[in-house]
């Protein structure tokens, strides 16, 4: 099945050029030209994945993730910012994207992120470790990637339930964020903030009280350690 990536960019060139790559990689490619267009492309076409720039017109990019991070299908997305922009580019995190370009960028680079959240978004466990990971209330599924806390089903967005699988797979054990952006993103370089962003966002999913989390624990210096509630 082609897979359809819907890419929002008020710049008519930028959103060419984006659109020929992905083309020349077997994608169906849709444009959108400003965020309003874009939310109803995204009801209209169902999307297997956004390329969303942060910049546009009428409802700007973050609003534009926002409502996309409120709808039950959780399409992926792909952020691209401004050199600079990295307020912006945080709260992008917080509001559920999946990954990040800063322009200028390669457009390979960008066929490449997709590529890469696509296979992690469609991708199943290894057959070897179908099993449910459970601590106490928290029971999380690989195989259908479901996630419950107290029998309640966890929105998690992509890269947030495959931090949580990672972690949950090696309790105890402390992770550097280069270790995790490697393991878990599967990134040999990149802004070390984007773990940051989604240890908190988990904690906020997962932790009774996330400004004291029990979980998902802070080794200073370091990096994180997931500790069992139920050891």
């Amino acid at each position: 099945m082609t897979q359809r990536v819907l890419v929002v960019d008020d710049d008519q060139t930028v959103s060419d050029v984006i659109r020929r790559y992905l083309e020349n990689d077997g994608f169906q490619v849709s444009l959108a030209a400003d965020g309003e267009a874009a939310l109803a492309a995204v009801q209209r076409q169902a999307p297997h994945l956004v390329v969303l720039d942060l910049m546009l017109p009428r409802v700007n990019g973050l609003q534009v993730c926002r409502e996309l991070r409120a709808r039950p299908d959780g399409v992926p997305i792909i952020m691209l910012t401004a050199r600079g922009d990295e307020s912006d580019r945080i709260l992008g995190l917080q509001l559920g994207a999946d990954d990040y370009l800063t322009k200028p960028f390669s457009p390979r680079e960008l066929v490449l992120r997709v590529r890469s959240v696509l296979r992690r978004a469609g991708s199943e466990p290894p057959p070897e470790r179908p099993e449910a990971l459970t601590d106490g209330e928290l029971v999380v599924h690989p195989a259908s990637r479901t996630a419950r806390l107290g029998g309640t089903e966890l929105a998690l967005t992509l890269r947030e339930f495959d931090l949580l699988v990672h972690l949950l797979r090696h309790p105890s054990q402390v992770f550097g964020r280069a270790e995790l952006l490697e393991q878990v993103w599967g990134w040999n370089f990149g802004d070390h903030s984007t773990v940051t962003v989604h240890v908190r966002r988990l904690r906020e999913k997962i932790e009774a009280n996330p400004a004291d989390p029990r979980r998902i624990v802070t080794v200073w210096g370091v990096g994180y350690r997931y500790e069992p509630a139920h050891a």
